[in-house]
């Protein structure tokens, strides 16, 4: 199979789909590998480290798409790599449809096969290709918080660990997978008092079990969440519904509720965000303000510590990579159940029941796209 990875061009965005080491793994199983030109240098990799690694390097997106059997990203296609997909054409990558019916049309419109990262599941019932970069956007989160809680940044002038006679500032944690968990250590490590909320009595007692005092869990009911939203200086959104829209769990109302100058950092916002007031942001104009709460709704989070990202990332994505390259995509999905899961598009038609949910459009069982012309 021919293995394409062009350079990302969404907005400050320096990951890169493939490490050299991940190419050189896929030469080593007999696949042809093409780099864009300059696609790894955001996460300190040269050209020169893939060339040695056996990759050929490419001047241009156009070739690549034009004549890979296989396309491997970071961030979903932008439209203008979109239209360049072809029939037949496998893409493998983030998409997060659920909140972007343009890019589910122009997929669908492309007859490509695409099989996004953050659906893959795992026999323990995780998301293994979603997991490392919620680990790396969960650490980022309160040190993000911090920063937009700085006075000069529009924030309440709230220093996260506090100094002896000064309280330290209150975080809440909205979710407590992944990324809530994370995002709870480093807070709770940087000296703030923290909570953590979710739905799951399991997990809360895992919670508790592993990390005892270091920070607090409560279970999430709207009166718990608004009652704590509205003494926090920051309230990190971690909600995730795989493959789904993230629900709306604090209104805009509630913002006249928080204290001035407040922090909300959305890392659910790849899925359309988890408060009313959301908006996706970038890193070159992180954060804005509505009624006087300061909202942080980077997109691609894990982007600002790209080398890191990728390395994390190549880790997982590398098994399942190979074996679609070495199997081909129907081969692949039908020896296992959970890349199957990752497939949302196929030949035209849709083929994720959450994104169909969301989006009001039909779906194809991922069964039937296996066995589908």
């Amino acid at each position: 199979m021919k293995i394409g990875c062009p350079t990302e061009i969404k907005p400050q965005e320096f990951r890169v789909g493939m490490t050299p080491d991940a190419a050189r793994e896929a030469v080593n199983h007999g696949h042809d590998v093409v780099i864009q030109k300059g696609a790894g240098a955001g996460a300190g990799f040269t050209d020169e480290d893939y060339t040695s690694a056996g990759a050929v390097i490419i001047d241009t997106p156009e070739e690549i798409f034009a004549t890979a059997d296989m396309i491997v990203k970071v961030k979903e296609p932008q439209a203008g790599e979109r239209k360049m997909l072809r029939e037949g054409q496998l893409l493998f990558t983030y998409l997060h449809l659920a909140p972007d019916p343009e890019q589910t049309k122009d997929l669908l419109e492309s007859g490509c096969t695409a099989i996004a990262y953050e659906t893959v599941t795992d026999d323990r019932g995780g998301l293994p290709l979603l997991a490392p970069m919620s680990e790396v956007a969960g650490r980022l989160a309160p040190q993000v918080g911090a920063w937009t809680l700085q006075k000069a940044n529009g924030g309440r002038g709230v220093l996260m660990g506090g100094v002896p006679g000064v309280a330290p500032a209150k975080v809440v944690v909205i979710g407590g997978g992944v990324v809530g968990t994370h995002a709870a250590k480093i807070a709770a490590g940087m000296g703030a008092d923290v909570t953590v909320l979710d739905r799951s009595l399991p997990r809360l007692k895992y919670l508790d079990d592993v990390f005892g005092g270091t920070f607090k869990n409560q279970y999430s009911t709207a009166g718990a969440t608004a009652e704590l939203v509205r003494e926090a200086d920051m309230v990190i959104g971690a909600v995730l519904i795989p493959g789904a829209a993230a629900p709306k769990l604090i209104s805009r109302a509630q913002l006249s509720e928080m204290k001035p100058g407040a922090a909300l950092v959305d890392v659910a916002i790849d899925q359309g965000g988890c408060f009313e007031t959301s908006r996706a942001t970038t890193h070159a104009d992180p954060i804005y303000e509505v009624d006087g709460v300061m909202h942080y709704c980077v997109a691609n989070m894990p982007g600002a510590v790209a080398r890191t990202s990728t390395q994390a990332l190549g880790n997982a994505t590398l098994p399942f990579m190979l074996n679609l390259a070495d199997k081909g995509w129907r081969q692949a999905c039908e020896d296992d159940p959970h890349l199957l899961n990752g497939l949302n598009v196929h030949a035209g038609r849709l083929t994720y029941y959450a994104v169909g949910k969301a989006l009001g459009l039909d779906v194809l069982s991922p069964n039937l796209a296996l066995k589908a012309a």
